[in-house]
Parts: structure tokens; C-alpha cells; sequence
């Protein structure tokens, strides 16, 4: 339901409303895409030890955004929507100030763990300002047309990168990450009201979050299946780690890997949004596991047969695992995070903040890992993905299987 009708016929229209929204919560997935062109510029510049070291300005963004994600939700419901958001693109906007004038790889670095933390603030209290002002269908289909965008970006991203550096250096994805942020703030702040009202705010509390946390880490399906996330996204953020290097070194497609690229997001994008029209019918749990195990005989296939080449799969070969792939991923990774929230609905807010930033900072050491063995062919990160696919099956079946024994012991059988 709305808050507050008042509030509401001051703010935007409905589609100016999804897509100061869409602009607004993109922030996240342009922040790692755009960058994946301009990795090895940046390594070569500022002084990367390893040319595996360049990956890291992907994959530490995201645990920046783990730190971030755990203190923005319960924040945002302590002192409103807005000052949040604010907060979050001003921390934002100084981890791209950090990295633009950056002479050191690691202050380099450091920049991106700012812009992390920063890109939390918006993400997680957009999705509770759309909660605050919509329910029901309404809220269902802003939040379907809103994510359609972010899952686009992915696609595109790279190809903005690239364009670019085509007219200057990697300093100026930077500055276009900024003027992307301050334009959606100045259009946010000019358009949209707050949506939390003062008198149904929460004061903000450590031991509340610590609270949440030991409702997920006791709870066993909340606590397998956010790992089962953090596994699974790792597996996926590796592969965006050695994308640029796969694509140009191994298959030498130069300038023209942003196409590569798209097209496998693209297969993550559909899958999302088949999901949501499937999963009623078949429920999360059949779906997930269907994928997952479509995914292990996919990557066991690719690992095979790259090891009887050598170690170099044909192109065509790798578009076809990676997509079909891919499209299990997208549909695990919106259930996967649904079926850790279940058993936590009485504290949605502070179980989601907990559930996302843990499954972020499993994923992302998770995914570092993978990366520093990249050796100039694809295997490492089959075996990655093979890997973290197993472990993922495994927690989830775990999960699952507590889950029954609590049934059961909680609903013993009749015997007459």
C-alpha cells in the first residue's frame, strides 16, 4: 500500500518514477563493467605487480558493497530514504575522485572499496523507498521493470568502456561513473520525496543487526542457501574477472569482446526474467536444482573436452557452454537469495542486509582465488566454476534435508 498520497502526488509520474529508479540503482552493475576494457591500462599504469592483479578492480568493488550493504538498510530505516542515498553516492563520488587521481595500484584500490560502500547506500534503499511508496501488483511490476534495466546494463556496459578509452584514457570511466552518479542525484533529489515517515522510523541498533545475523547463522536453510549464493556468485564473478583476459588473449578478439560479453548477459538477463514467470508454476527450490545440475553437466562437458584440446576450446564452443550456462545462473541467483529470506520474514529488512553482504564477502575471495590462476587458458576457471557448482548442490541439499528433519520432528507422523 502507499504510504502516503500526498507524497506521492508531489513526486514523480509512475514511468518517470521506474526510471529515476532504474537510473539510480544501475550505479552497481555499470561500476563493474564498465571498468572490464581498461584493466589492463590500469595495471600497466599504475604499477600492478601481476598482470592477474588488474582483476582486482572488479572483484573489490563488491566487497566494498558488503561492507556497505550490512549498515545501509537498518540506517536507511533509522534516518529515511533520502540522507542514505545521499550518503551513498557522496562516499561514492569520493571513491571515484580516489581512483581518478590515483598514482598507486593500491590507492587505486582503495578508491574501489569506496565506491563499493558508496554504490550500497542507493542500491539497498531504493528497493525499500519503491517498498515504502508501492505494494502489491504495483510494486511487483516497478520492480520487474526496474531490474529489466539493471540487468541490461551488463550487456552494455562494456561496450561504454570501450568507447571511452577510444577518445580517452581509463581516468575518464571514472569521471563518467561520477557524472553518471551526480546527474541521478541532482534528478533524485529535485523529483522524488521522502517516503519513510518520521514516525514509523527504527532507531538504529548494532546489537539489531547482530540479532539478524545469528537468526541467519543458527537458521540452517537461511544460512546453506546463503552460502549456496556466495558460491555461486563467486563463480559468476570470476568469470568477470578474467572475461577481458580470456576474450582478448586466448581468442585475440581485441575491441570486439564487449559483443562477447553481451551476448552472455544477455542469456543471465533472460533467464531472470523467464524466471519470474515460471517460478509460481515450479517453485524455487525445483528450479534451482534443475539449473544447478544442468550447469555442473555443462561445465563437465566444456572442462573435458578444453582438456583434450589443450586447453584451447574453439570460440564457438565456449558462446555455447557459456550461454546455456549462464542462463542457469540467472535463474539461481534471484531463488537462491529468495529461499535464504524465507524463514526470516519477521525480520525482512536486517535478513536481507545480512543474507547479501554475507553471500558478497563469501563470493569475493571466492572469486580472487580463481582469478590469480588464470595461465592463459580457460581451465582454471572451469575448474572454478565446476568447483563452486559442487559445493553449491552440496549446501543446498544440506539445507534442504534439515529442513525436513525440523518437519518432521516438529510434525511427528500418527501411527493409529
Amino acid at each position: 500500500m502507499p504510504i502516503d498520497t500526498l507524497s506521492v502526488k508531489r513526486g514523480p509520474g509512475y514511468r518517470e518514477f521506474i526510471a529515476l529508479m532504474a537510473v539510480m540503482i544501475s550505479i552497481t552493475a555499470l561500476s563493474m563493467d564498465i571498468m572490464l576494457p581498461a584493466l589492463p591500462d590500469i595495471g600497466r599504469d599504475l604499477g600492478a605487480r601481476h598482470p592477474n592483479d588488474a582483476q582486482l578492480v572488479v572483484s573489490i568493488l563488491l566487497l566494498g558493497m558488503g561492507i556497505g550493504q550490512i549498515f545501509f538498510g537498518p540506517l536507511s530505516d533509522c534516518y529515511g530514504r533520502k540522507p542514505i542515498i545521499f550518503a551513498g553516492f557522496t562516499i561514492f563520488t569520493m571513491g571515484c575522485l580516489l581512483s581518478i587521481f590515483s598514482t598507486q595500484f593500491g590507492v587505486m584500490l582503495a578508491g574501489r572499496v569506496m565506491q563499493g560502500i558508496g554504490a550500497a547506500g542507493p542500491r539497498t534503499a531504493i528497493v525499500a523507498l519503491i517498498r515504502d511508496q508501492y505494494g502489491g501488483r504495483a510494486m511487483a511490476r516497478i520492480m520487474s521493470a526496474v531490474m529489466a534495466v539493471f540487468i541490461i546494463i551488463p550487456a552494455i556496459a562494456p561496450a561504454l568502456g570501450q568507447a571511452i578509452l577510444l577518445i580517452a584514457s581509463w581516468r575518464a570511466i571514472f569521471g563518467a561513473l561520477m557524472a553518471q552518479g551526480l546527474i541521478s542525484l541532482t534528478w533524485f533529489t529535485i523529483r522524488q520525496p521522502e517516503t519513510l515517515l518520521r514516525e514509523r522510523r527504527i532507531p538504529f541498533s548494532v546489537k539489531r543487526i547482530m540479532t539478524g545475523a545469528v537468526e541467519v547463522f543458527i537458521n540452517r536453510v537461511s544460512l546453506g542457501y546463503s552460502l549456496a549464493a556466495g558460491f555461486i556468485f563467486g563463480a559468476f564473478l570470476a568469470y568477470l574477472n578474467c572475461a577481458q583476459q580470456i576474450f582478448q588473449e586466448v581468442y585475440g578478439l581485441g575491441r570486439q569482446f564487449p559483443l562477447y560479453m553481451g551476448i552472455l548477459a544477455l542469456a543471465v538477463g533472460a533467464a531472470a526474467f523467464l524466471n519470474s514467470r515460471i517460478v509460481m508454476r515450479f517453485g524455487m527450490r525445483s528450479l534451482s536444482y534443475r539449473a544447478i545440475l544442468l550447469f555442473i553437466m555443462l561445465m563437465a562437458f566444456f572442462l573435458t573436452a578444453t582438456f583434450k584440446m589443450g586447453g584451447h576450446s574453439p570460440l564457438w564452443l565456449l558462446m555455447l557452454c557459456f550461454s546455456m550456462a549462464f542462463f542457469c545462473l540467472g535463474i539461481l541467483f534471484g531463488n537462491l537469495n529468495a529461499i535464504a529470506m524465507e524463514p526470516l520474514g519477521h525480520i525482512a529488512g536486517v535478513g536481507a542486509a545480512v543474507v547479501g553482504s554475507f553471500s558478497n564477502l563469501i563470493s569475493v575471495p571466492l572469486a580472487i582465488v580463481i582469478g590469480r590462476y588464470y595461465n592463459g587458458t580457460t581451465l582454471p576457471l572451469i575448474c572454478g566454476f565446476v568447483t563452486l557448482s559442487i559445493f553449491t548442490v552440496i549446501t543446498m541439499r544440506g539445507a534442504d534435508t534439515s529442513r525436513q528433519s525440523e518437519n518432521i520432528r516438529s510434525h511427528p507422523p500418527i501411527i493409529r
